[in-house]
């Protein structure tokens, strides 16, 4: 006695077994091998025909042949570009199933033409074509002669006896293929029509939803076979092969390949791990963009992406990241109006810039759980400095430097943190603050210096102060004061800034340390 289609196919039971990503590996779904059921007419109610098109010129399998990512990449692309000037419907017409080239519109009737989409029909329905990116909703049947027939020939035939339970459990394109009750939902053959490129990755994907695992294991294989379980909607297959990928080596050209998939694909829940993995890698490798600059301005846009995206990211300053940015730009976008920066990105950025450390910081902290952390700091090689200049009556600026607790402890025993490039009376100037041994004491301790950063015969004589912010009144005390002639190269100081030992200027009460932030002070002023 048959089952009645509504029964066998609840929507419920489907939704609760393989379709929810998030279920726990226990569930029935997940491990019933159902293997000994594939192909075999004993266990199975439809007969599934794959006829087997040839592919487009110049085109073979994406992972036949390929010898490395980089074959499958450029195989990929160019079969991508070729099949969106194609829209695949499947007609019969008498004998025959044919593969037509069909317009957009058909007596009012919308076709959408979308990249490789599955295309199915049923063998039992003469003289009736099937667009399957409708089943399930508005379906559209129709037999008209006046469609074009220049169609393509058929290299073979596969036919598979499958379980529509097993495949609608696995894949809502199969859900939706049995169950939109229209009549060839009732029709025990169904023809699917694919390209010659897609067969092996097929019959592996029609093998996985019946044992839930691959006998594949080359990252080739796997891409072909992510392809399919896209193209099908096996999302457990997606996540399979993403899992598979994710364990094998990474490379910088297999990373860039998984960010340059389908859109389809990378929107997937499924691949997301993948594709996080492959940013990480991308994130890891480039930490210091100064080591790999050639390579880097190389990159595609999604590898920029991953790698500028990471906060731990080693740069010089965000000034440094603007300008790569800039130059990478110019090489891969020459036409201007190619690379039209987002203002309303760059002009948050020189705001937040402009405001004071105090509400930098508060922007940041409102920021730390957000997906996109714009306002939180990177892993500088040069900590940020605010400045404020003066013109008259002299020349002169003040330079606030902001050191985290977590940075002083790293300087230990004989580190040393640099501020970025600032400026005075056209001579560039920094500060540097060391953990160094106290000469007359022999204890380590915290020293600030002053430096010139031109070399050269040039003098330049500065009045300087250093003060830092103290507890309880959190205001800036003065600490120490000097006038220096610099000449190129030399820098100026105190090497016990605070007269105290290491020990005790870290020490949990210390009354430098205000909300775990070391706040200095520099005063320079130009001598007549």
């Amino acid at each position: 006695m048959r089952v009645p289609n509504a029964n066998l196919f609840d929507q419920r039971t489907i939704m609760d077994s393989d379709f929810s990503p998030g279920k726990a590996s226990g569930s029935c779904s997940a491990d019933l091998d159902f293997g000994f059921a594939f192909n075999d007419s004993n266990f199975s109610d439809r007969v599934l025909r794959i006829e087997i098109m040839p592919d487009l010129p110049e085109n073979k399998s994406d992972g036949d042949g390929c010898s490395s990512i980089a074959d499958w990449a450029r195989n990929r692309k160019r079969r991508r570009e070729d099949f969106k000037k194609e829209t695949d419907v499947v007609v019969r017409c008498e004998e025959q199933i044919l593969n037509c080239n069909m317009p957009d519109t058909v007596d009012g009737v919308t076709y959408e033409n979308q990249d490789e989409e599955a295309v199915a029909m049923v063998e039992e329905s003469p003289s009736i074509g099937l667009n399957s990116n409708k089943i399930g909703n508005d379906a559209t049947l129709r037999d008209d002669s006046s469609w074009n027939m220049d169609c393509s020939t058929v290299l073979r035939v596969k036919t598979i006896h499958i379980s529509s339970p097993i495949l609608a459990a696995k894949s809502p394109f199969f859900y939706k293929l049995f169950s939109n009750g229209m009549r060839e939902s009732e029709q025990r053959h169904i023809t699917l029509r694919i390209h010659a490129s897609e067969e092996t990755a097929l019959l592996d994907l029609l093998n996985f939803m019946y044992n839930n695992t691959l006998s594949t294991t080359t990252p080739t294989a796997l891409l072909d076979v992510l392809m399919a379980a896209d193209k099908f909607e096996v999302a457990s297959c997606m996540r399979y092969c993403s899992r598979l990928l994710r364990n094998l080596p990474m490379t910088c050209e297999s990373a860039l390949l998984y960010l340059d998939l389908p859109s389809s694909v990378l929107m997937a829940d499924a691949v997301q791990p993948l594709t996080d993995a492959a940013k990480q890698f991308l994130a890891v490798r480039y930490k210091d963009v100064t080591k790999f600059q050639e390579e880097v301005l190389n990159l595609p846009l999604a590898g920029m992406e991953a790698v500028f995206s990471s906060d731990d990211l080693q740069v010089a300053s965000e000034d440094a990241v603007y300008d790569f940015v800039l130059k990478w730009a110019r090489t891969h976008y020459p036409k201007i109006e190619e690379r039209q920066l987002a203002s309303k990105v760059v002009l948050e950025a020189l705001f937040f810039k402009a405001e004071t450390p105090y509400r930098q910081r508060a922007l940041a902290s409102e920021e730390a759980n957000a997906t996109h952390r714009r306002f939180v700091e990177r892993a500088y090689k040069y900590r940020p400095v605010k400045i404020v200049e003066f013109e008259l009556p002299r020349q002169q600026c003040v330079v606030y430097l902001d050191l985290k607790r977590e940075e002083c402890v790293h300087l230990f025993p004989a580190g040393r943190v640099y501020s970025q490039a600032f400026h005075l009376g056209g001579q560039g100037f920094f500060l540097s603050a060391h953990c160094n041994m106290d000469q007359q004491s022999s204890f380590h301790c915290f020293g600030l210096f002053l430096g010139m950063q031109e070399k050269g015969s040039v003098k330049f004589a500065v009045d300087y102060e250093f003060a830092a912010r103290s507890r309880p009144t959190e205001d800036y005390v003065s600490k120490y004061k000097g006038n220096y002639t610099f000449t190129g190269g030399k820098a100026v100081g105190y090497r016990n800034l605070f007269g105290i030992p290491w020990t005790a200027f870290m020490a949990d009460d210390s009354i430098y340390f205000i909300n775990g932030i070391l706040h200095l002070r520099a005063e320079l002023t130009i001598r007549q």
